[in-house]
């Protein structure tokens, strides 16, 4: 190919990141807010992209939604790459083919299983903080297995979830770069600009935004400051289920994306998680075997209100009656609203200890669960944020909503297939 010019000129902080990033094959950035880490990481992606020599070559850009990359790194990759002879756009798919045979494609992680089996060269995760922890892990590592890609990952704190540990994890490894740089250092906002910012953000925001700081609180979070202080009194431990108590489970039911199942045990006035499963794209048999396999002794399991609607895959039956013909009797939860519900978890939370390993996941799923902000009016709604937090929430709240009520008539009834009996 002919020595091609991007309409890019990099600035100090940026040729320091790319001279690094070329070093490492893994590389976690924490950035503030504006410091320019998204068209930093575009031009490296599409550097890397003209230049490799495999046949092919593919690059993702993942966002935590297909509609917010979008929105923040479409544009930027039609204004370096569109200088480029022969580049391709497309629109619909959010996918640009370069004049070599690469390509680079703008995915969201709001829907795993769309990604899953792809092969990749490169990777960038854009607001790492907000994508799912089990994307990297799951879908994406396996995709770069084959010509050994790399990814970038880059983000702001949001609470100490799963960036926080992926960036710890990434100093302790010598083949991985991590770095992190505040606002107050980089000089690339000026003091004006910052203390305007100060004025109309509370101090935990700024602090996470701008000085990069991982201990604030996460914003807007419903659960996050009384599970530190659970963390504070150690209510976090190893090793937690008691063979002598029988566990009950909580669920959320999903239709198209996850189903999440808690598994409790009780013991006077102690609510104990000693468990937490989730997964996405199988049916109830699948969740059926996850509870055989187990080998809990269970007491009940409490579902949503809106297990009385029909299973996918069998429109003859609401997902109640195929549950039943499984073998899963429980109980169906009282349906409240979404408010009370959160109260009622916040107001049960003082009351819980958590198995620090077998529910990590979990446990980060409810620090991350958040109200919605709106853009517009600059507050927080009085409404959840649908996001990969959601069903684990969803799923804790229907336990405590399920707390004391009376066994519904179909419990009585016999399951047929006794090898689901659980």
């Amino acid at each position: 190919m002919p020595n091609i010019v991007i309409p890019y000129k990099p600035r100090a902080l940026q040729k320091i990141l790319h001279g690094q990033i070329d070093k490492h094959r893994f590389s976690v950035i924490v950035l503030h807010r504006r410091a320019g880490k998204t068209v930093m990481a575009i031009n490296h992606m599409l550097k890397a992209a003209l230049t490799n020599k495999y046949l092919n070559p593919r690059y993702a850009f993942i966002s935590p939604y297909r509609l917010q990359g979008k929105a923040t790194a479409w544009d930027y990759i039609k204004q370096f790459a569109g200088k480029i002879p022969g580049t391709k756009f497309n629109e619909s798919e959010l996918r640009c083919d370069l004049p070599n045979g690469s390509r680079i494609t703008i995915l969201g992680a709001e829907n795993d299983q769309a990604i899953r089996g792809i092969s990749l060269d490169g990777c960038v995760f854009d607001e790492t903080q907000s994508i799912k922890p089990t994307i990297f892990p799951e879908v994406i590592r396996p995709a770069l297995a084959d010509r050994k890609g790399w990814c970038i990952f880059i983000g702001t704190p949001k609470g100490r979830n799963n960036f926080y540990q992926l960036y710890q994890s990434a100093i302790k490894n010598p083949k991985w770069y991590a770095c992190t740089y505040k606002a107050s250092e980089t000089e690339i906002l000026d003091d004006e600009e910052l203390q305007a910012a100060k004025d109309v953000m509370s101090k935990d925001l700024y602090e996470q935004e701008f000085e990069c700081s991982f201990q604030a609180a996460i914003t807007g979070s419903y659960y996050g400051t009384i599970i530190e202080d659970l963390v504070k009194e150690k209510r976090m431990v190893s090793n937690l289920f008691d063979e002598d108590i029988d566990v009950e489970t909580w669920w959320d039911l999903g239709m198209n994306d996850q189903t999440a199942i808690w598994f409790v045990q009780r013991h006077k006035k102690e609510i104990r998680l000693i468990d937490y499963y989730e997964n996405t794209g199988h049916g109830l048999d699948h969740y059926a075997d996850v509870l055989k396999n187990k080998g809990f002794e269970y007491s009940t399991h409490i579902f949503p209100h809106d297990v009385k609607v029909r299973e996918l895959g069998n429109y003859a039956k609401t997902r109640l009656e195929a549950l039943l013909d499984l073998g899963i009797v429980g109980e169906v939860a009282p349906k409240l609203s979404i408010e009370d519900g959160i109260e009622s978890v916040r107001k049960n939370l003082v009351n819980c200890w958590f198995d620090q390993d077998k529910c990590a996941t979990g446990i980060e799923y409810l620090k991350a669960y958040q109200k919605k902000w709106d853009d517009k009016a600059q507050v927080f709604k009085s409404k959840p944020q649908h996001s990969y937090a959601s069903h684990c929430a969803d799923a804790f709240r229907t336990g405590v909503a399920g707390q004391g009520i009376e066994l519904s008539n179909w419990k009585k009834e016999v399951p047929v297939n006794t090898n689901y009996i659980v």
